[in-house]
């Protein structure tokens, strides 16, 4: 039988209570990258209507051409879940996603995997009647080239059902590793630091 807390309310809880949750929460943190390839995996198995390919497969394009172009581990990881908040957060899946890799990534990827979703409008809402410059707002922060470069060069352009991705199993270890690492660890973290993303690719900036 599992051990349990002695407590019904949060406040009323001992030494020893918060001592076996910490054992417990330890285990269940070294299975977050289980939790991360389940969602991924279940990605396969629904698209939105009208696209050509599954979440998965947009995620693994994405993640693939960013390796092709040479980007490291965490923008290849950044390309990969940069829309695994759809699921659940399909009105603020750009969010959701961020924090899902925010405290095992540099700063510069979440910031970009938290505000794609802005920056995408460039290729489609002016359809709506909506601001498709709307990224504009951004122009002064540091990451906005990056942005726009993800955009243009790993999201926006992977969306073919013709392109050979990697699979999922190709890019497991890359996702235990990153979510290996200890969490908000300032080495990785990095703030202010603006890393290359690969090879040299001018973004679209109509």
């Amino acid at each position: 039988m599992t051990e349990t807390v002695s407590f019904t309310q949060m406040k009323d809880g001992t030494k020893e209570d918060y001592e076996l949750l910490a054992r417990f929460e330890h285990s269940y943190h070294r299975m977050t990258p289980d939790r991360v390839l389940t969602e991924l995996a279940s990605q396969g198995e629904e698209t939105l209507e009208g696209y050509k390919i599954t979440r998965l497969e947009h995620g693994l394009q994405s993640a693939t051409r960013a390796e092709a172009d040479g980007a490291d581990i965490d923008w290849v990881i950044g390309a990969l879940l940069h829309d695994i908040g759809d699921g659940l957060a399909p009105q603020n899946h750009d969010r959701m996603s961020a924090e899902v890799i925010r405290p095992f990534v540099r700063w510069d990827v979440s910031w970009v995997v938290e505000h794609h979703g802005i920056f995408q409008m460039l290729y489609f809402a002016h359809h709506y009647g909506w601001d498709r410059n709307a990224r504009d707002r951004f122009r002064d922060h540091p990451c906005f080239d990056s942005c726009a470069a993800f955009c243009e060069r790993w999201d926006q352009s992977s969306f073919d059902p013709d392109y050979a991705s990697k699979p999922l199993d190709y890019f497991e270890p890359m996702v235990r590793e990153v979510f290996g690492r200890k969490a908000y660890d300032a080495d990785i973290i990095r703030e202010g630091y603006v890393s290359p993303m690969g090879q040299s690719h001018a973004a679209t900036s109509e």
